[in-house]
């Protein structure tokens, strides 16, 4: 049986943390920041956690997550 693929989008947005959740960074923050409010902009900079319906979701995407 052939080995299975890692889905190569999702390997590229997610990232495993110390604790084994999933982080990722927010969409709309890499630019047209002059129509958004200094709070949104501070918000797009912290990374998020995904929630435990899309942790199980995106870990049939990431089939070797570490």
């Amino acid at each position: 049986m052939p080995k299975m693929k890692t889905h190569r989008g999702a390997a590229k947005r997610f990232k495993k943390t110390g604790s084994g959740k999933l982080k990722f960074d927010r969409a709309y923050g890499s630019h047209l920041f002059a129509n958004k409010s200094t709070k949104a902009k501070r918000k797009l900079r912290k990374a998020k956690i995904a929630t435990s319906g899309d942790f199980k979701r995106i870990r049939t995407l990431l089939t070797y997550m570490k």
